[in-house]
């Protein structure tokens, strides 16, 4: 017969931090894409993006704020993943 194994707190804890700081690094870089996707266009390129330099700063600070918060939330989770 097989035995049966128990799944300790600490190990869902490391697949849930896992599996959201993934999540966290998916929504960086579609932001990311958009941004590049910008500056394409404005360089001649035809993409569907911002149409103007404004819309291309807003859609760079934008990108940089949730970068800098994505990465505190994967740095915060990855420690309270890591707990025994």
């Amino acid at each position: 017969m097989a035995e049966e194994r128990k799944v300790s707190m600490g190990e869902v804890r490391k697949t849930i931090s896992t599996s959201l700081a993934a999540a966290f690094g998916f929504v960086i870089a579609l932001v990311w894409s958009n941004v590049v996707l910008g500056g394409l266009a404005l360089s001649g390129a035809s993409m569907t993006a911002p149409k103007d330099a404004v819309g291309l700063v807003v859609g760079i600070v934008t990108a940089l704020v949730l970068t800098i918060f994505m990465i505190v939330l994967i740095i915060v989770i990855g420690r309270w993943g890591s707990k025994a």
